[in-house]
Protein backbone atom coordinates (compact mmCIF):
# COMPACT_ATOMS: atom_id res chain seq x y z
CA UNK A 1 0.00 0.00 0.00
CA UNK A 2 2.40 2.55 0.93
CA UNK A 3 4.68 1.89 -2.12
CA UNK A 4 1.68 2.51 -3.93
CA UNK A 5 0.80 5.48 -2.34
CA UNK A 6 4.60 6.90 -2.90
CA UNK A 7 3.85 5.79 -7.03
CA UNK A 8 0.89 7.11 -7.90
CA UNK A 9 0.07 10.07 -5.07
CA UNK A 10 -2.64 7.95 -3.63
CA UNK A 11 -4.25 4.50 -2.72
CA UNK A 12 -7.87 3.71 -2.97
CA UNK A 13 -9.35 2.00 -1.40
CA UNK A 14 -9.06 0.88 2.45
CA UNK A 15 -12.11 -0.88 4.49
CA UNK A 16 -12.25 1.68 7.65
CA UNK A 17 -15.85 0.59 8.69
CA UNK A 18 -18.29 -1.73 8.06
CA UNK A 19 -21.47 -0.55 6.15
CA UNK A 20 -23.67 -0.46 8.73
CA UNK A 21 -21.17 1.42 11.01
CA UNK A 22 -21.04 4.18 8.28
CA UNK A 23 -24.57 4.32 8.10
CA UNK A 24 -24.79 4.57 12.16
CA UNK A 25 -22.19 8.06 11.28
CA UNK A 26 -24.52 9.44 8.67
CA UNK A 27 -27.42 9.17 10.95
CA UNK A 28 -24.82 11.26 13.33
CA UNK A 29 -24.61 13.86 10.89
CA UNK A 30 -27.78 14.19 9.38
CA UNK A 31 -29.47 14.61 12.90
CA UNK A 32 -26.61 17.59 13.51
CA UNK A 33 -28.02 19.05 10.15
CA UNK A 34 -31.34 18.65 11.16
CA UNK A 35 -30.19 20.95 14.42
CA UNK A 36 -28.19 23.29 12.51
CA UNK A 37 -28.46 22.97 8.58
CA UNK A 38 -26.13 22.03 6.00
CA UNK A 39 -22.42 21.80 7.51
CA UNK A 40 -21.01 21.16 4.08
CA UNK A 41 -17.25 22.36 3.77
CA UNK A 42 -17.54 23.89 7.38
CA UNK A 43 -13.94 23.19 8.77
CA UNK A 44 -12.71 21.36 12.14
CA UNK A 45 -15.75 19.34 12.89
CA UNK A 46 -14.55 17.38 15.74
CA UNK A 47 -14.43 20.88 17.45
CA UNK A 48 -18.71 20.62 17.52
CA UNK A 49 -18.89 16.69 16.64
CA UNK A 50 -17.33 14.00 19.37
CA UNK A 51 -17.63 11.23 17.36
CA UNK A 52 -15.56 12.70 14.20
CA UNK A 53 -12.60 12.85 16.18
CA UNK A 54 -13.56 8.76 16.80
CA UNK A 55 -13.14 8.69 13.29
CA UNK A 56 -10.19 10.73 12.72
CA UNK A 57 -8.13 8.60 15.34
CA UNK A 58 -9.37 5.07 14.14
CA UNK A 59 -6.86 3.10 14.33
CA UNK A 60 -6.64 1.58 10.89
CA UNK A 61 -6.61 5.04 9.43
CA UNK A 62 -3.77 6.84 11.56
CA UNK A 63 -1.48 3.78 11.15
CA UNK A 64 -1.80 4.23 6.84
CA UNK A 65 -1.07 7.68 7.89
CA UNK A 66 1.88 6.57 10.23
CA UNK A 67 3.66 4.97 7.53
CA UNK A 68 3.35 7.80 4.88
CA UNK A 69 4.56 10.40 7.43
CA UNK A 70 5.43 9.20 10.15
CA UNK A 71 4.71 8.20 14.19
CA UNK A 72 4.36 11.94 15.19
CA UNK A 73 1.06 12.88 13.89
CA UNK A 74 -1.41 16.03 13.74
CA UNK A 75 -4.76 16.40 13.47
CA UNK A 76 -5.18 19.54 11.17
CA UNK A 77 -8.68 19.63 9.66
CA UNK A 78 -11.97 17.54 9.66
CA UNK A 79 -14.63 18.76 6.79
CA UNK A 80 -17.95 17.43 5.29
CA UNK A 81 -18.03 17.82 1.51
CA UNK A 82 -21.13 16.76 0.63
CA UNK A 83 -22.85 16.97 -3.10
CA UNK A 84 -26.91 16.93 -2.96
CA UNK A 85 -28.43 14.09 -5.45
CA UNK A 86 -29.22 15.27 -8.83
CA UNK A 87 -27.08 18.34 -8.46
CA UNK A 88 -24.31 20.28 -10.79
CA UNK A 89 -21.91 20.53 -7.68
CA UNK A 90 -18.33 19.37 -8.76
CA UNK A 91 -15.13 19.69 -8.07
CA UNK A 92 -12.54 20.93 -10.52
CA UNK A 93 -8.73 19.99 -11.06
CA UNK A 94 -6.53 21.25 -8.75
CA UNK A 95 -4.09 20.45 -5.85
CA UNK A 96 -4.61 20.76 -2.10
CA UNK A 97 -2.07 22.41 -1.04
CA UNK A 98 -2.12 25.33 -3.36
CA UNK A 99 -2.94 27.81 -0.73
CA UNK A 100 -2.84 25.99 2.04
CA UNK A 101 0.02 28.07 3.03
CA UNK A 102 2.18 25.43 4.44
CA UNK A 103 6.41 25.71 4.80
CA UNK A 104 6.57 21.84 3.32
CA UNK A 105 4.96 20.24 0.61
CA UNK A 106 5.34 16.01 1.87
CA UNK A 107 4.91 16.02 5.44
CA UNK A 108 1.14 15.84 5.04
CA UNK A 109 -1.82 13.06 4.02
CA UNK A 110 -5.59 13.77 3.09
CA UNK A 111 -7.87 11.13 4.13
CA UNK A 112 -11.32 10.81 2.53
CA UNK A 113 -14.12 8.47 4.15
CA UNK A 114 -17.14 7.72 2.34
CA UNK A 115 -20.24 7.64 4.17
CA UNK A 116 -22.62 6.64 1.18
CA UNK A 117 -21.53 4.97 -1.99
CA UNK A 118 -19.57 6.96 -3.92
CA UNK A 119 -19.33 5.96 -7.35
CA UNK A 120 -18.98 7.31 -11.24
CA UNK A 121 -22.83 8.12 -10.92
CA UNK A 122 -22.37 9.84 -7.56
CA UNK A 123 -19.77 11.48 -8.61
CA UNK A 124 -16.38 10.19 -6.55
CA UNK A 125 -12.55 11.17 -6.40
CA UNK A 126 -10.47 11.26 -9.67
CA UNK A 127 -6.85 11.04 -10.03
CA UNK A 128 -3.92 11.54 -12.14
CA UNK A 129 -1.75 9.02 -10.98
CA UNK A 130 1.90 10.86 -10.41
CA UNK A 131 1.21 13.92 -10.73
CA UNK A 132 2.16 14.86 -7.39
CA UNK A 133 5.58 14.67 -8.81
CA UNK A 134 5.72 17.48 -11.00
CA UNK A 135 5.20 20.06 -8.38
CA UNK A 136 2.72 22.86 -8.17
CA UNK A 137 0.47 23.46 -11.18
CA UNK A 138 -1.05 26.98 -12.36
CA UNK A 139 -4.28 27.75 -10.80
CA UNK A 140 -7.09 30.40 -11.77
CA UNK A 141 -9.34 31.31 -9.67
CA UNK A 142 -13.19 30.88 -11.40
CA UNK A 143 -16.57 31.95 -10.47
CA UNK A 144 -18.39 28.74 -10.79
CA UNK A 145 -20.82 28.48 -8.45
CA UNK A 146 -21.33 25.14 -8.74
CA UNK A 147 -17.40 24.30 -7.81
CA UNK A 148 -17.25 22.81 -4.27
CA UNK A 149 -13.75 24.70 -4.02
CA UNK A 150 -13.82 28.10 -2.03
CA UNK A 151 -12.28 30.24 -5.32
CA UNK A 152 -13.13 27.40 -7.94
CA UNK A 153 -9.71 26.90 -8.54
CA UNK A 154 -9.03 25.13 -11.76
CA UNK A 155 -5.66 24.24 -13.42
CA UNK A 156 -6.76 23.87 -16.83
CA UNK A 157 -5.07 21.76 -20.32
CA UNK A 158 -4.78 18.45 -18.23
CA UNK A 159 -3.75 15.04 -20.02
CA UNK A 160 -7.02 13.36 -19.01
CA UNK A 161 -5.89 10.12 -20.65
CA UNK A 162 -4.81 8.94 -17.12
CA UNK A 163 -7.14 9.94 -14.90
CA UNK A 164 -8.31 6.98 -12.54
CA UNK A 165 -11.33 6.94 -10.37
CA UNK A 166 -11.61 6.39 -6.92
CA UNK A 167 -15.05 4.49 -6.14
CA UNK A 168 -16.19 3.89 -2.82
CA UNK A 169 -18.28 1.89 -0.61
CA UNK A 170 -19.89 3.35 2.49
CA UNK A 171 -16.53 2.94 5.26
CA UNK A 172 -14.07 2.40 2.60
CA UNK A 173 -11.01 5.37 2.53
CA UNK A 174 -9.36 6.91 0.10
CA UNK A 175 -6.09 8.70 0.77
CA UNK A 176 -3.88 11.37 -1.28
CA UNK A 177 -0.97 13.47 -1.32
CA UNK A 178 -1.83 17.52 -1.19
CA UNK A 179 0.07 18.13 -4.90
CA UNK A 180 -2.15 15.33 -6.85
CA UNK A 181 -4.10 16.74 -9.02
CA UNK A 182 -8.00 15.24 -8.17
CA UNK A 183 -11.57 16.49 -9.04
CA UNK A 184 -15.17 15.17 -9.22
CA UNK A 185 -18.12 15.20 -11.22
CA UNK A 186 -21.51 16.25 -10.69
CA UNK A 187 -23.97 13.69 -8.47
CA UNK A 188 -26.41 12.36 -10.73
CA UNK A 189 -27.71 9.45 -7.94
CA UNK A 190 -30.93 9.46 -6.28
CA UNK A 191 -28.94 9.97 -2.68
CA UNK A 192 -26.78 12.34 -1.13
CA UNK A 193 -23.00 11.42 -1.75
CA UNK A 194 -21.34 11.95 1.97
CA UNK A 195 -17.48 12.04 2.18
CA UNK A 196 -15.71 13.27 5.55
CA UNK A 197 -11.80 14.88 4.54
CA UNK A 198 -9.15 14.54 6.91
CA UNK A 199 -5.94 16.28 6.36
CA UNK A 200 -2.89 15.09 8.66
CA UNK A 201 0.25 16.53 9.04
CA UNK A 202 3.52 16.56 10.83
CA UNK A 203 4.28 18.75 14.31
CA UNK A 204 7.09 19.99 12.81
CA UNK A 205 5.06 21.54 9.80
CA UNK A 206 4.48 25.28 10.02
CA UNK A 207 1.75 27.92 8.89
CA UNK A 208 2.96 30.87 6.89
CA UNK A 209 -0.25 32.69 6.23
CA UNK A 210 -1.73 32.84 10.00
CA UNK A 211 -0.32 32.92 13.43
CA UNK A 212 -3.27 31.66 15.06
CA UNK A 213 -3.86 28.23 12.74
CA UNK A 214 -4.69 25.04 15.26
CA UNK A 215 -4.22 21.40 15.04
CA UNK A 216 -4.31 18.63 17.85
CA UNK A 217 -2.18 15.64 18.62
CA UNK A 218 -3.42 12.47 17.27
CA UNK A 219 -0.63 10.37 17.42
CA UNK A 220 3.06 10.10 19.22
CA UNK A 221 4.20 13.64 20.64
CA UNK A 222 4.09 17.01 19.17
CA UNK A 223 7.35 18.42 20.10
CA UNK A 224 7.00 22.17 18.02
CA UNK A 225 4.14 23.89 19.15
CA UNK A 226 3.53 25.28 15.93
CA UNK A 227 0.12 25.34 16.27
CA UNK A 228 -2.73 26.41 18.99
CA UNK A 229 -4.42 23.03 19.82
CA UNK A 230 -7.78 22.60 18.95
CA UNK A 231 -10.47 21.68 21.61
CA UNK A 232 -12.54 17.86 21.02
CA UNK A 233 -15.96 18.16 21.57
CA UNK A 234 -17.26 16.87 24.36
CA UNK A 235 -20.80 15.30 22.91
CA UNK A 236 -22.18 14.43 19.74
CA UNK A 237 -22.97 17.85 19.11
CA UNK A 238 -21.40 20.30 21.49
CA UNK A 239 -23.26 24.11 21.23
CA UNK A 240 -21.31 25.82 23.28
CA UNK A 241 -18.07 24.57 20.61
CA UNK A 242 -20.01 25.90 17.75
CA UNK A 243 -19.81 29.80 17.88
CA UNK A 244 -16.21 29.22 18.33
CA UNK A 245 -16.12 26.64 14.82
CA UNK A 246 -17.67 29.55 13.29
CA UNK A 247 -14.31 31.81 13.77
CA UNK A 248 -12.42 29.00 13.08
CA UNK A 249 -14.13 28.48 9.74
CA UNK A 250 -13.96 31.91 8.73
CA UNK A 251 -10.11 32.16 9.86
CA UNK A 252 -10.03 29.16 7.27
CA UNK A 253 -10.73 30.98 4.75
CA UNK A 254 -9.82 33.94 4.95
CA UNK A 255 -6.46 31.76 4.97
CA UNK A 256 -7.12 29.99 1.65
CA UNK A 257 -7.55 33.67 -0.05
CA UNK A 258 -4.52 35.17 0.70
Amino acid sequence: MKELYFENGYYSPLKIYSENKAKYFRNKLEITERKIGKIHYIVKTYTIMKWVFEIATNSILLDFVEEIIGKNILLYNATFIIKEPNTKTHVSWHQDLTYWGFDNNEKQISAWLALSKADNISGCMQMIPGSHKNGFFKHKSTNDKNNVLLRGQTVSGIDLSNSKSCPLAPGEASFHHGLTLHASKPNTSNDRRIGLNFQYITPDMKQLKNKNDSAICVRGEDKFKNFKIDKIAKTDFDYTAYENLLDLNNQYIQTQNK
